[in-house]
């Protein structure tokens, strides 16, 4: 079964924010986002443990309560186990990505990808989530953007540990699927060429968006399609880069990147399409790609994700941007070949 039999739809919503990614959002906002996302017939909801130390998950799971369980999919991460001890959030080393949940909880994250440990992981995640079953577990950032040099060391582990738990997991039926959510594209290089695992897809953030395609594009991509698996696009507004937002890969964006964005943005003025329109749009007309899963943190960006989904963009602002080099030229584009 892959990850295009499992999800509902195109359009899922991403629960990172949830985690007070980058603000202190109050709760009552947070459960009101989740909400919204339901009343607007989403029905596919991924989140992780990473995602505020636990406190997206907890969030999720109250606003999801009354909801009849048969009816919602639910994806999250193996990795990391978060602990009841309290650590100084400040001195938590998370790669690249610092500051990002440092209005999460204060728990303990412990690292962690043995068979034991992702066990352990999927057990927490059903308490906070408050639900009996998840459909999908995605082994979370096992890359260099966490590890660095190490990220290798990393890998291997979870090769021997969460690989084997999850493909076990997958066929005694406790979870339908299992992959890697991750921010770049060579742990999914590398675990396809592998003979022993058998992932069923792979939720892959920031890498395949308008603004940055390239790599996933060559060596990802093709190779996913062609055996029947599918990806998650996370992150299609690239950190809200595209959207007009300050950053890009969670940390302020670069001159040349608002160059890009500022370009599409005046050939989409032009054709009156809006950036989120063009942002998932883009995404899903890749065969590969199973569902896209903006985060949102904010009951009325819900509608702003939906309305962009149905929008209908003129053929002629996808040519232009092809034309003025601001896709690759190979992008599968949603317009008749």
């Amino acid at each position: 079964m892959t990850l295009k039999d499992i999800l509902p739809s195109k359009l899922g919503f991403g629960a990172a924010p949830l985690g007070n990614m980058f603000r202190d959002i109050p709760e009552e906002e947070a459960l009101a986002t989740v909400e919204a996302a339901w009343n607007d017939g989403i029905r596919y909801f991924d989140n992780a443990p990473f995602y505020g130390a636990g406190l997206a998950e907890i969030r999720m799971g109250e606003a999801l309560a009354t909801k009849p369980r048969d009816e919602f999919v639910i994806s999250t991460k193996v990795g990391r186990i978060i602990l009841d001890e309290i650590e100084d959030v400040s001195v938590r080393d998370l790669g690249e990505k610092g500051d990002v949940f440092k209005y999460g909880r204060p728990n303990k994250i412990v690292n962690d990808y043995s068979e034991d440990a992702t066990l352990r992981s999927i057990e927490d995640s059903l308490k906070r989530l408050k639900t009996d079953h998840i459909e999908l577990a995605f082994v979370h950032d096992v890359a260099q953007d966490f590890y660095g040099d190490e990220w290798l060391v990393v890998f291997e582990k979870a090769r021997t540990g969460a690989f084997k738990a999850l493909d076990r997991l997958r066929d005694e039926g406790v979870i339908k699927a299992w992959g890697l959510g991750v921010n770049r594209v060579e742990p999914i290089e590398l675990l396809l060429a592998l003979e022993g695992p058998r992932p069923d897809g792979f939720l892959l953030a920031g890498r395949y968006t308008l603004l940055d395609h390239d790599r996933a594009l060559q060596r990802v991509m093709p190779a996913v399609a062609e055996r029947g698996l599918g990806i998650v696009v996370g992150g299609p507004y690239s950190s809200g880069a595209l959207v007009g937002g300050p950053n890009f890969e969670y940390a302020p964006a670069t001159p040349q990147i608002l160059d890009k964005v500022a370009r599409i943005k005046t050939i989409a003025d032009r054709h009156g399409v809006s950036m989120k329109a063009a942002g998932l749009q883009f995404a899903l007309a890749n065969p590969a790609v199973a569902a896209v899963i903006p985060g949102a943190s904010k009951p009325d960006r819900i509608a702003e994700d939906s309305a962009a989904l149905k929008e209908v963009i003129p053929a002629d602002f996808w040519r232009e941007i092809r034309h003025g080099g601001l896709v690759n030229s190979a992008a599968p584009l949603p317009i008749p070949a």
